[in-house]
């Protein structure tokens, strides 16, 4: 359907906006979720004037009948089926992201998808507070789509992977250049992120040594495009991965009382799983196996 325009007023959801048109047709979860989130943040802001009603009226519109139509798919019909596809979606395309900027195969493609990356990690706010490893790898990729970006506009080679060195930033072990840093978007619901960088601008595209990598587009397209995540030593600096603690034996957990909260998060650990089996990425499976029988043993979410 067509919606009205976005008013300036309501400028604040116009990433979650088209998040959502450049996957109505690849992606109806992302797409249902991403205009859900732009809905609730405008209902927050806006002042009631004619053309904000206008716009969220057909929103609201549009996903009532989005899950009308899809009322079979858990993903849309429920929230930790929605989480665990999201979080699934936003962490390839961060790791498809982060291979090519290693690899430097700089160029709009990896910017746009570090920077939709970062915009999905926003979504996943829908259901909640972001987890230490999302907030990591959302400002990290905002980080990186600006720091690309601007390389590129300026006729600069940007230096692949994180820049670590002494007085790195606190929360991401990244330090940026002072106008990155200072610029760098960071999207929240009180936030303007497109005051600082727009991922559409035209950039200046070196050739890749290897013509034949998938694009951001065809990533989008089709996930099974997406080339595998990069071994243990090439993860983004600071991000450690998940080490399971030495196995319980059954005896010492055969009186342990599941809550229901706990039963949940351990169901979505295993959907995690299976959906990154969907990718042939067996080794996040095992990690979020690891993690649903570690929280189901001992009762511990690590």
């Amino acid at each position: 359907m067509a919606f009205p325009p976005c008013p300036l007023s309501l400028k604040q959801i116009q990433h979650f906006l088209k998040i959502a048109q450049e996957h109505d047709d690849r992606d109806i979860v992302v797409a249902y979720w991403s205009r859900l989130y732009a809905l609730q943040i405008g209902l927050k802001i806006s002042a009631q004037q004619a053309d904000e009603t206008s716009l969220l009226l057909a929103i609201m519109d549009w996903l009532e009948t989005v899950k009308r139509e899809n009322s079979t798919n858990e993903a849309i019909t429920n929230e930790v089926a929605a989480l665990a596809h999201l979080e699934n979606y936003a962490l390839k395309l961060f790791l498809y992201a982060d291979k090519q900027d290693r690899e430097s195969n700089f160029g709009k493609n990896v910017v746009k998808a570090f920077y939709s990356s970062g915009v999905i990690y926003d979504i996943l706010q829908t259901f909640g507070e972001l987890s230490e490893e999302a907030l990591g790898n959302r400002k990290y990729a905002k980080w990186k789509a600006a720091y690309i970006h601007n390389c590129l506009k300026n006729g600069e080679t940007p230096i692949p992977g994180p820049m670590q060195e002494e007085g790195d930033d606190e929360e991401t072990n990244i330090i940026a250049p002072a106008d990155i840093r200072d610029n760098s978007p960071d999207i929240t619901a009180n936030g303007d992120p497109n005051a600082a960088y727009d991922p559409d601008l035209e950039l200046i595209q070196p050739p890749s040594a290897d013509s034949t990598l998938p694009t951001a587009e065809e990533i989008l397209n089709n996930p099974n495009k997406l080339p595998s995540p990069p071994v243990d030593e090439e993860k983004p600096g600071g991000f450690e991965p998940f080490v399971p603690p030495e196995h319980v034996p059954s005896a010492q957990v055969i009186d342990l009382q599941i809550t229901p909260e706990q039963m949940i998060k351990a169901q979505k650990y295993c959907k995690y799983a299976g959906s990154a089996l969907n990718y042939d990425d067996v080794k996040t499976a095992i990690e979020n196996l690891q993690k649903a029988l570690t929280l189901l043993t001992t009762g511990q979410d690590v």
